[in-house]
């Protein structure tokens, strides 16, 4: 395995823990625990979006080799 396609595993596990915590912001903001929680889910779902994106590339890059 390609060193970009290790960082890439290293990447979709992140991704994968970022969306849980999503859906723990989520859960936060269905028992109504305030703004806070809505805002925080908006920033992990950008950072999890960036590392899929991220992702991609690394996978990518590990196919040219």
């Amino acid at each position: 395995m390609s060193d970009f396609a290790a960082l890439a595993d290293e990447v979709a596990a992140l991704e994968q823990r970022v969306n849980d915590a999503v859906f723990d912001a989520v859960r936060a903001q269905l028992r109504d625990e305030g703004d806070g929680a809505r805002e925080l889910e908006r920033q992990l779902a950008r950072a999890r979006r960036s590392l899929q994106k991220a992702e991609a590339i690394l996978r990518g890059v590990s196919s040219d080799d």
